[in-house]
């Protein structure tokens, strides 16, 4: 062998060295279950779910989704339970109820399970059920932000449609867009349920018995796709300052179409993407970053929806 094919076989050997070694870990069957406190009925975590399914693939290892199917939060800690019992390298889960799910984190955690939350809770809460990190939006911040914004626009008055009133964090929306418009909450805020037809009906309700209402704000596709029905019905689409939290088909053509002004992404797919990509790297090779990530807010209004509209529902 010529000096010039030993030299490149040996650049070749160092070269192909790290790609090793991550098959090597790989081979060792990292596995990886992200809980949910989602119901089945909820097209929004289909985001979540490919997410993770992709950042599976990407990394090398197992994952699992698991969720309650009708979204009771006693059913979701039992799934936490089960899971921590199946002995897996982490859990990826939300905290929609700290006082439900608290003791069942804390117990993964003890037992030798690394957890990170996601989604829901905040980093303080994270940091108290001994959680490696959290990876999520703000919620108050990204509501102050949204009244903030509508305020410059001239709103004062609003209604804030609630479709998971039982989680505590995502009313935090709600009372930071009050905050930014600088008015009381108040009853501004209505509990809509998850029925489709139900949220209809009272946006309705509401919009009628307060007619001078400037604004609605919507937390997801759950509430907004209603509402915008509701708006269609009434005449008033276009015609009422809306906002809304989340993307989804129906979300974007409406901001398309000028009914919704702008919709808050709190980026959904790294919410699920980079916790795997976290754990798996800080199992490999020890590294973790040294901050929790905000993975929104960021406002998406008509001027920058190509992207969006080719991804919405799959991975925005």
């Amino acid at each position: 062998m010529t000096s010039f094919l030993k030299t490149a076989a040996m650049t070749a050997l160092v070269a192909a060295a790290p790609l090793l070694a991550a098959g090597q870990a790989a081979a060792e069957g990292e596995r990886y279950v992200l809980v949910s406190h989602a119901p089945d009925s909820d097209s929004w975590w289909n985001t979540i779910r490919n997410a993770l399914a992709l950042a599976g693939e990407q990394m090398g290892v197992e994952v699992e989704y698991r969720n309650p199917p009708t979204g009771d939060i006693a059913d979701m800690a039992r799934i936490i339970e089960q899971a921590t019992a199946s002995g897996p390298d982490g859990i990826i889960t939300t905290l929609a109820d700290f006082d439900v799910l608290s003791g069942p984190i804390r117990a993964a955690v003890d037992s030798g399970v690394d957890v990170i939350i996601m989604n829901s809770g905040t980093p303080e809460q994270a940091a108290e059920v001994g959680a490696l990190m959290y990876v999520g939006q703000p919620e108050y911040d990204a509501g102050l932000a949204a009244g903030q914004r509508a305020a410059r626009d001239g709103v004062t008055s609003f209604l804030c449609v609630n479709h998971v009133i039982s989680n505590p964090v995502v009313a935090e929306r709600c009372q930071g867009f009050a905050d930014g418009l600088g008015v009381d909450l108040g009853d501004s805020m209505i509990d809509s349920g998850t029925d489709p037809s139900e949220i209809q009906n009272r946006v309705l309700a509401y919009l009628n018995a307060n007619p001078d209402t400037g604004a609605i704000l919507t937390l997801g596709p759950t509430s907004a796709d209603p509402t915008i029905l509701a708006l269609e019905s009434n005449g008033m689409a276009g015609d009422i300052y809306f906002g809304t939290f989340d993307l989804g088909d129906n979300i974007v053509e409406a901001i398309r179409d000028g009914v919704i002004e702008w919709g808050i992404d709190q980026q959904p797919f790294l919410q699920a993407y980079l916790p795997v990509v976290v754990l798996t790297n800080y199992h490999r090779y020890g590294v973790l970053p040294g901050n929790n990530i905000n993975s929104g807010p960021g406002f998406i209004t008509a001027d920058g929806l190509e992207l969006v509209e080719e991804f919405a529902g799959e991975f925005r």
